[in-house]
């Protein structure tokens, strides 16, 4: 198998295309002396008209493509701080709105907490009253009722004096000698 490799190998070195000897030991052609100053003057040409034509069509285009993108940057930065200012402006406005309100709402809200207050404060003078006179309406029923009860508790005690005398001793006691009794014994 290596032999078929190194016979096709060689079949394929034999095709390859050869320099001729007839150019061997000539040199690169650009540095041959011959043509060297021909192909400076062709460089110079070559480089002339290509400087006229970038000078006269690329250098304006380049130069007006510049110009509008710094005139574009300068109207954006001008458009960006007049809308800056604006935005400062309305920032202005909406903190002094927002003060503004706020006061507003602080005041109302002291005008609120006066006015409850002194309706509380009637509201409590009101009931206050209302219970100080059913307070002495309940004091004069208590004294009205203490008085009555009074009255007839003497009676009452009276009556049970005698009952529990005639139940002891058997026999009813004289009515006045019963009520000095319950008087002397309401004096202590």
């Amino acid at each position: 198998m290596t032999m078929i490799l190194a016979q096709n190998l060689e079949k394929k070195l034999e095709s390859i295309e050869q320099v001729p000897a007839s150019e061997h030991g000539k040199g690169f052609p650009p540095f041959e002396k011959q043509t060297f100053a021909s192909q400076l003057l062709w460089l110079a040409i070559f480089f002339i008209a290509l400087y006229a034509i970038i000078a006269r069509l690329a250098i304006p285009r380049i130069g007006g493509i510049i110009a509008a993108r710094s005139q574009r940057v300068n109207d954006d930065l001008g458009e960006a701080n007049r809308l800056k200012d604006q935005s400062d402006a309305a920032l202005k406005a909406y903190e002094a709105s927002l003060a503004e309100a706020r006061g507003r709402a602080q005041a109302m809200a002291n005008e609120t907490r006066g006015r409850l207050n002194a309706e509380a404060e009637e509201q409590r003078r009101k009931l206050e009253a209302d219970l100080n006179a059913r307070l002495a309406k309940a004091e004069e029923v208590i004294a009205a009722t203490k008085t009555a009860a009074m009255t007839n508790v003497r009676g009452i005690a009276t009556d049970t004096a005698s009952a529990i005398v005639e139940r002891l001793i058997g026999s009813t006691p004289a009515g006045a000698t019963v009520e000095a009794a319950v008087a002397d014994a309401l004096k202590r």
